[in-house]
């Protein structure tokens, strides 16, 4: 009887184990592979319009790269710069212009921040008002850069 009691105990044991394993575990939104492409043609798009050449980096919202695509032309320093503006709109929750705005108004002490690159360009990508990645854009100036940026991102936003 009591070898039954301790199958029965650790039955149910095993049985409330995965309940309280996922009441732990959190399910989130991030870019897949497919969105990436489509962020990133949508930006690739607004760039050729204006011909001017990007590197265009995607991350998802763990910082992750997820799609890069160097257009034609683009110089190569550009590879670091665009991953590196997605990195720091996704650390810090906002765009890289914040932080280039921050810079021309004087303080230049935030680029003692690790991880800033100050330089308009980055975007984090926003739905519903969760972070989901991050578009960072370089190769031009970088007003341009935002522009680019931003047609990428308005992909979460229209059709």
């Amino acid at each position: 009887m009591k070898s039954q009691f301790k199958l029965l105990l650790a039955a149910a044991i095993f049985a409330i184990a995965p309940l309280q394993l996922s009441a732990q575990l959190l399910s989130k939104s991030t870019i897949s592979l497919e969105l990436a492409k489509k962020i990133a043609a949508r930006a690739e798009s607004e760039a050729a319009k204006n011909k001017w050449t990007m590197v265009i980096a995607v991350l998802d919202d763990g910082g992750n790269l997820i799609y890069l695509e160097r257009m034609d032309g683009t110089q190569l320093g550009s590879i670091v710069v665009a991953q590196e503006k997605a990195k720091t709109a996704l650390q810090f929750k906002r765009p890289t212009k914040a932080f280039e705005d921050v810079v021309t108004g004087g303080r230049t002490v935030i680029l003692s921040l690790p991880g800033v690159v100050a330089i308009e360009g980055g975007l984090p990508l926003v739905v519903d008002g969760v972070i989901v990645g991050a578009i960072g854009v370089s190769g031009m100036k970088s007003t341009e850069d935002g522009v680019v940026a931003q047609a990428g991102a308005t992909v979460l936003t229209q059709p």
